[in-house]
């Protein structure tokens, strides 16, 4: 949500700021703009434009910006449409500060108000506007980092800021609170941007600002304080991934890349943390004591979107394995229910970039309540990361598709490996069921690549029901939250509205909605305990004219007398079925996504990392 990057150095920064803005177009945005200071001349020049980035390189081949420092941004518009006038960088009064900012200013109404009192002009409806203007009013006494401070302490909200003035021209300022924000290291140059692959084809060495923090950056100087102004010291950090895992490589979309990338993922997550030789799991990064994970009595599971289905479905794995109850919220009801947690209550928190706003606050009440906070996360150095007890990594690499793909597979098996780690604390599975379930874990890629290469069955399938206006998706058991989760891939990127539900709620309600104008995709699998109650949910189904699509096992003749569509999977023990049945939905939703049109990789009105509430 929204894009933040800076240069400042002996470069051409124009090339380096549109290529970041490239790279940021993934988070979701609907307007875009740049800033740079023109050589000699010592002139603020700004460039800005709704629509995609491609019509704001159209706009720089016509009025190129001949510099070596700037600021550029990609906005998700939340205060004022998107347009010209409200795209970022604002400037002051005078134009001589350029600021861009991600985030919220809750306070912006009353800062507006008193600032237009004072003379101050503003031209857009944003909050960002007034950051720009109070900055302007503490730089008649103030440098710009003293004038950001003051400002900074006027202003309640989020907040991730790159800043610049014509009068500084040496440094560009960045600050924090609540929304990302690093600082890219290099020879003679530095870099600030919202998310690492912006800049990571120019640096691999970066430094995580912290919340309440502001940088000072120069061609040859980073310093960090924090809102007093005293001093920070810390290290760079090397990011071991490079630019072309965030390329499509030849794939026409990222999300069919990251969707083929499954099981090369699963295979580095198995062979990461299982030992070989033992059988153990292991988690380095996870700094939980085994001591203090033997004395918790409940799990609570937190997440927003993908990733609270990937919670769901931990409930089923961890209550299976572990013995122990675990509930699941949405990181945004989390909060505001006054939630029962203790220091015996596990926290487990999911999340595919670290930065989502509703989990961090989520966080924060958890460990005010003093729970144990663990964190699983596919970004190094994220914020959950920073402020949870405990982290495991789902070492994914960078997931540029907004709809979640590999992400969402790589959290489930790190929750499998997880519900194993905590069964062998908790001495619940002897050597030998561990052992079985392990070795089933490392056949699942194959199963997954069986999958992608037998991908025109769903194609076909996919083409012959994008014409429907609604879907209904139906699981049961540990496949209910894939059911969930299919329903939102396709609404997402088809823009199809669809609903998915537990199979035995559909009397209770849904039933009604069925006719031959709704499509239900049925997951039923023949290894199934509730393999027959599935079955009698499609004959229901039938019988009102339902068009119905079968997720099922190969193998399964029952389910051809039923309906003609039918997409099969490899037969696999039902506990382990949603790493298998994942595959199916998304390539579904990407193939029905495609034949209307739509652009799968970047949906209307979604953001990769919602930064905000």
């Amino acid at each position: 949500m929204c894009g933040i990057i800076g240069y400042i150095g002996k470069k051409d920064a124009q090339a380096i700021l549109f290529n970041g803005l490239r790279r940021l177009e993934y988070r979701g945005y609907d307007s875009s703009g740049m800033c740079v200071l023109l050589g000699d001349k010592k002139v603020l020049s700004l460039r800005k434009l709704p629509g995609k980035i491609k019509d704001l390189e159209h706009l720089l081949r016509k009025k190129p910006l001949v510099g070596t420092r700037g600021i550029a941004h990609c906005r998700w518009a939340t205060h004022g449409a998107p347009n010209q006038v409200n795209a970022h960088p604002h400037l002051d009064c005078k134009g001589e500060i350029a600021l861009v900012h991600n985030g919220i200013i809750e306070n912006y109404a009353d800062i507006k108000a008193e600032l237009i009192k004072e003379g101050h002009q503003f031209s857009s409806q944003t909050d960002t506007e007034v950051i720009v203007h109070l900055i302007e009013k503490f730089s008649r006494v103030s440098s710009l980092e003293g004038a950001l401070r003051k400002a900074l302490s006027k202003m309640q909200g989020s907040y991730a800021i790159a800043v610049m003035s014509k009068r500084e021209p040496d440094k560009i300022i960045g600050a924090r609170s609540g929304s990302p924000l690093v600082v890219g290291v290099g020879q003679h140059e530095n870099f600030l941007a919202s998310d690492i692959p912006a800049i990571l084809d120019v640096t691999k060495d970066v430094v995580f600002l912290e919340d309440n923090e502001i940088v000072v950056l120069t061609e040859e100087e980073i310093r960090i304080t924090n809102l007093a102004g005293q001093p920070i010291q810390r290290q760079s950090t090397r990011i071991t991934w490079n630019t072309s895992q965030a390329e499509k490589q030849g794939w026409p979309h990222f999300m069919l890349k990251e969707i083929n990338e499954q099981p090369m993922v699963l295979e580095g997550i198995f062979s990461q943390r299982i030992r070989e030789e033992t059988g153990d799991i292991v988690f380095e990064e996870l700094q939980i004591p085994a001591t203090t994970l033997a004395a918790i009595d409940n799990i609570i599971i937190i997440a927003c979107g993908t990733a609270f289905h990937a919670g769901l479905c931990g409930k089923y794995i961890l209550e299976e394995l572990c013995k122990i109850p675990v509930s699941v919220d949405l990181s945004s009801e989390f909060r505001y229910r006054d939630p029962l947690v203790n220091k015996n209550t596990l926290v487990i928190v999911i999340s595919q970039s670290g930065e989502t706003a509703d989990t961090l606050a989520a966080v924060r009440e958890a460990k005010k309540k003093g729970a144990r906070v663990l964190a699983i996360c596919n970004v190094l150095g994220a914020s959950l990361t920073r402020d949870s007890d405990g982290v495991i990594y789902t070492h994914a690499g960078p997931e540029i598709g907004v709809a979640s793909t590999k992400a969402y597979t790589a959290q489930l098996a790190v929750l499998y490996l997880l519900a194993l780690y905590l069964a062998d604390i908790y001495k619940i599975i002897g050597p030998e069921k561990k052992a079985k379930l392990i070795n089933t874990l490392k056949t699942l890629p194959r199963e997954q690549e069986k999958i992608l290469k037998d991908y025109r069955s769903i194609k076909l399938v996919a083409r012959r029901h994008s014409h429907f206006g609604s879907f209904l998706f139906l699981g049961r058991n540990i496949n209910y939250p894939l059911a969930l989760e299919g329903a939102l891939k396709l609404k997402e990127i088809s823009y199809i509205p669809a609903e998915g539900y537990a199979a035995g709620e559909m009397k209770h309600g849904p039933i009604a909605l069925i006719d031959e104008y709704r499509a239900v995709v049925c997951i039923v699998l023949s290894a199934s305990r509730v393999y027959e109650k599935m079955i009698s949910n499609i004959e229901e189904i039938r019988s009102r004219r339902g068009k119905i699509i079968a997720i099922a096992s190969v193998g399964d003749e029952k389910i051809k007398e039923l309906t003609r569509e039918v997409i099969y999977i490899p037969k696999i023990d039902e506990f382990f079925s949603p790493l298998i049945v994942a595959l199916p939905l998304q390539l579904l939703a990407y193939h029905i996504a495609l034949k209307r049109g739509c652009d799968v990789d970047q949906p209307r009105n979604l953001a990769k990392s919602v930064t905000v509430e």
